[in-house]
């Protein structure tokens, strides 16, 4: 008879175990996939958190969208096998290597930029605005080409999003 309470105890014990970490389990689903890697909500939660630290308006949506765009970039990195110290070196060196190299803001460009703006330099003139009005103009370029490119990306990647409403 002990015996049989023993197993049947067991037995209880090894369900509620077996319960509790399947319960945990779902709790952390997978709300995306690109490709064959899989987004969890708490992948989201904890980039969402970070992420509104630095810009409160964000959303849920931006911040998944940016994961995305993130494994992307770092997907098409490793195909060039760049590495770095870390994803973001990673993904840096990737946008320079692609990207920036080819960017060019003409001296045109820049001149109308300094005229259109002229108010917004508070009196400075041409000379001591030019570089960072190049800055600008060259990021500005480049945030361009890049939603290009993830655009593309996504258009040949796999992507399922079961996040809704939030």
């Amino acid at each position: 008879m002990k015996i049989v309470s023993y197993l049947f105890l067991l037995v209880t014990c090894h369900a509620f175990i077996v319960t509790d970490s399947l319960a945990a389990g779902i709790s952390d689903r997978v709300i995306a996939f690109v490709d064959d890697q899989a987004i969890t909500m708490s992948d989201l939660e904890e980039q969402y958190s970070n992420t509104l630290r630095l810009s409160p308006d964000s959303t849920k949506a931006e911040v998944l969208n940016t994961m995305i765009n993130r494994i992307l970039l770092l997907r098409e990195a490793k195909r060039y096998r760049i590495e770095a110290a870390t994803q973001d070196d990673v993904m840096r060196e990737y946008i320079d290597l692609k990207i920036r190299a080819f960017v060019r803001v003409g001296e045109g460009d820049i001149e109308q930029f300094y005229q259109d703006n002229i108010s917004k330099f508070s009196g400075r003139d041409f000379e001591d605005a030019r570089e960072e009005i190049e800055r600008y103009l060259t990021e500005k370029e480049l945030n361009e080409r890049l939603k290009v490119m993830l655009r593309e990306f996504r258009e040949k990647a796999y992507i399922k999003i079961f996040l809704y409403g939030e």
